[in-house]
């Protein structure tokens, strides 16, 4: 991942905003406490992220929602295409810039140093999507759930019944860790070993950080150090039996 990442803010206006969201990302939104921020997804139909968005509810009518640049006119497109019969009206807003705030991401027009934002964001497992990766992970292998990211008691949405299928039905075999490595930062959506896919990368002084979905003895066979994450991305990624 480069340092050149950016990121554009959209507005979501409209009296059917929150009902159309509702049926096209992978958290509960009427349940969404306003202005809070989380990080969700909008699926392709194999249940596999198509979009990453922090989504902002303002209130039922009102929504911000922040995509990565090279996600942003792609996603434009979609909403607009799945939305074109509902009251509402989708604006680009801009540039903004992340920062790490009490383990969350939140997004402001005044520039911060995004490569220092990147190296937090992985360490606190914030996996987040980009157009390299788009369709390549399902929800439950980055730990969106334990990110409350996606509830499994919603109504109908793209790719929902993948999605719950995996939830009551299996068990990933390949789930989300952050690890640091040395030598250059591997490419986003590169397979380190058989087993072993990595989402964002950095690098840092001596190496690199970066977070992989990776089945546990696939990740014991390479030459990197496996970090903790937080606690509450710690987890099995599996439903409770």
């Amino acid at each position: 991942m480069s340092t050149s990442m950016a990121f554009t803010s959209f507005t979501l206006n409209g009296v059917d905003a929150q009902k159309f969201l509702q049926g096209q990302v992978t958290l509960h939104v009427e349940r969404l406490e306003e202005n809070v921020t989380r990080y969700t997804a909008i699926c392709d139909l194999k249940g596999r992220i198509h979009f990453g968005l922090w989504l902002t509810k303002l209130n039922a009518e009102s929504f911000v929602i922040v995509t990565t640049q090279d996600q942003s006119e792609e996603f434009a497109k979609h909403i607009k295409k799945f939305g074109a019969f509902s009251k509402m009206k989708l604006e680009d807003s801009g540039l903004v810039y992340p920062s790490l705030v009490n383990g969350e991401t939140t997004f402001g027009t005044e520039p911060t140093d995004v490569a220092a934002w990147e190296v937090q964001a992985i360490q606190a497992g914030q996996a987040y999507i980009d157009q390299a990766i788009e369709h390549l992970f399902q929800p439950q292998e980055l730990r969106l759930h334990q990110r409350e990211g996606v509830h499994y008691d919603k109504g109908c949405y793209l790719g929902q019944e993948v999605i719950a299928r995996l939830w009551f039905k299996a068990k990933p075999k390949a789930w989300l860790h952050a690890i640091a490595g040395t030598g250059a930062a591997p490419a986003e959506g590169e397979q380190l070993n058989k087993g072993v896919q990595v989402v964002n990368s950095v690098e840092v002084e001596n190496g690199y950080v970066a977070l992989v979905v990776a089945r546990p003895d696939a990740l014991s066979e390479l030459d990197v150090t496996v970090l903790n994450l937080p606690e509450a991305l710690n987890g099995d990624v599996a439903r409770p039996q």
